[in-house]
């Protein structure tokens, strides 16, 4: 007997844009158990009419009263998951038809998993492809899988990783300290402790346009630091289950965070707050990864401590 799986999709004010085109990809799925819920977060668009004109028995629609939030919204989609499997799709992104009877027939019929996932394409605001990342973490141990992630061999996105519903209840769902990377802290938890199964082949798509960068307004040093935080927490994690090759896993992860930490300071405008938020992450990673030279040499900080 095939597993029921859930395809959750949270959703605001989207329904002149991607909501369309979201549905149909998950309701024009090959593989034929699934459910979906599409969870709005009290939209004042149309989005219940959009919803309504699949006419589709496999679809719920939940309208929440009053705006809770993307966080609470995520959890509530968790919470009224019935399938054995949960696939959390963003409002703009896409599934091939085939992704679900993909993960599905993946996984051996005497073991269930913690994660499966595909590789992903990017995608622009119009749908063209701006890039494709074929997941190339097949068959490698947990420290080899988190490496290839820091050396681009693999992503981890949501609209390309189906979950084991139990298994990400029982670690309480999608969690982060400033919950910027809750949903790679679930993915490396599943991942190290319940198995996972991966496919190389692209199948899902991640969509870049203005509304989701304009999603990630940093404005601060302040801000910087939280995405340093959660970046630090997660590299710990992620030493702490492996089994081997902690110091590489350690030593690769701080680069890559830090590197990571320093583009997002490329978004923060204010000159004042644009050096303060460099010398955050510098601070932050220990001192290892300094700053561009130029702002190295604004600042009159020393090459070495």
């Amino acid at each position: 007997m095939q597993p029921l799986v859930t395809i959750a999709i949270p959703t605001y004010n989207r329904a002149s844009k991607y909501l369309k085109q979201t549905l149909s990809s998950a309701l024009n799925q090959s593989y034929g158990d699934i459910e979906v819920i599409a969870s709005d977060n009290c939209s004042t668009d149309n989005t219940e009419s959009i919803v309504a004109s699949f006419n589709d028995s496999r679809v719920r629609y939940i309208k929440h009263p009053v705006n809770i939030g993307a966080v609470k919204n995520f959890a509530f989609c968790l919470q009224q998951a019935r399938g054995e499997y949960f696939l959390l799709l963003h409002d703009d992104d896409a599934i091939d038809s085939d992704f679900i009877a993909t993960c599905i027939d993946a996984i051996p019929h005497t073991t269930d998993v913690g994660i499966i996932r595909t590789g992903t394409r990017a995608i622009d605001a119009e749908g063209r492809v701006l890039n494709e990342i074929p997941n190339r973490a097949v068959r490698l141990s947990t420290d080899a899988f988190f490496r290839a992630w820091f050396a681009g061999k693999t992503a981890p996105y949501l609209c390309s990783t189906l979950f084991h519903t139990e298994k990400l209840r029982a670690i309480g769902g999608l969690r982060s300290k400033h919950y910027h990377l809750d949903d790679v802290m679930a993915e490396v938890q599943l991942a190290a402790l319940y198995g996972r199964i991966d496919v190389e082949d692209v199948k899902a798509s991640f969509r870049y346009h203005d509304a989701k960068r304009g999603n990630l307004r940093l404005t601060s040093a302040e801000e910087i630091k939280n995405w340093c935080e959660d970046s630090l927490t997660l590299l710990d994690l992620m030493c702490k289950l492996v089994s081997q090759n902690e110091d590489l896993v350690r030593s690769e992860g701080m680069r890559f965070f830090a590197t990571l930490c320093y583009g997002y300071v490329g978004i923060v405008k204010s000159p004042v707050q644009h050096l303060l938020s460099y010398l955050t992450v510098w601070k932050m990673f220990g001192y290892r990864y300094p700053p561009p030279p130029v702002l190295r040499l604004l600042a009159k900080i020393p090459l070495s401590r």
